[in-house]
C-alpha cells in the first residue's frame, strides 16, 4: 500500500515537471518562415517551394531562381534575396525583386526598384558583367552570363 502511494506520487510530479516544461518554452516559429509566408501572401504567383538549411526556395513566373536566405550564426548579413531572370530582364522581374525586397528588408517598393533597375542596368560593355552598388543601404550585387542575368540583396547586420 505505501509502495502504490510513493509511485502515484512520483508519476504526480514527473507529470507536473513535463507540463511546466512544455508551457515555459513554447514554440516559436522561424523568422524566416514567417518572411517567406509574407511573400507568398504579399506578392501575385509566388510560392514557397522547400527549406534547405537557412535558404528557403521559391518560385515565380518571372523568376527562374528565386531564393531568401536567412542569417545564421556568424554571418555578416541578415537575409539576402537571390533571383535570376533572363539576360535582358522583363519589368515583371523588376516588379519581383522590388516587391519581395520591400518586403524582407522593410524599404519602400519605390526605393527598392529604383535600386534593383540601376544595378541591373549599369552591367554592360564599360561596367562589365558583375556591378556591386549600395542603394539605401542595402548592398546589391549584379551579376550576368551569356543566358541569365541574377541581383543579390542583402543588408549588414549592424543596420
Amino acid at each position: 500500500m505505501i509502495f502504490k502511494r510513493h509511485v502515484r506520487g512520483a508519476i504526480a510530479v514527473a507529470a507536473a515537471i513535463t507540463g511546466l516544461v512544455a508551457f515555459a518554452a513554447p514554440a516559436r516559429a522561424d523568422q524566416c518562415d514567417d518572411i517567406a509566408k509574407q511573400l507568398a501572401g504579399g506578392i501575385d504567383g509566388l510560392k514557397v517551394n522547400f527549406k534547405a538549411a537557412n535558404i528557403i526556395y521559391l518560385t515565380h513566373p518571372a523568376a527562374k531562381e528565386l531564393s531568401l536566405g536567412c542569417r545564421a550564426q556568424g554571418q555578416a548579413y541578415s537575409n539576402e534575396l537571390y533571383a535570376k531572370g533572363d539576360r535582358k530582364p522583363t519589368p515583371q522581374f523588376y516588379d519581383l525583386v522590388a516587391s519581395a525586397a520591400a518586403i524582407i528588408f522593410t524599404v519602400t517598393k519605390d526605393d527598392t526598384a529604383t535600386g534593383a533597375t540601376r544595378c541591373l542596368k549599369r552591367m554592360g560593355l564599360l561596367r562589365g558583367d558583375k556591378v556591386t552598388m549600395r542603394y539605401k543601404r542595402l548592398n546589391m550585387e549584379c551579376t550576368r552570363t551569356k543566358t541569365e542575368a541574377a541581383i543579390t540583396v542583402t543588408r549588414p547586420k549592424d543596420e
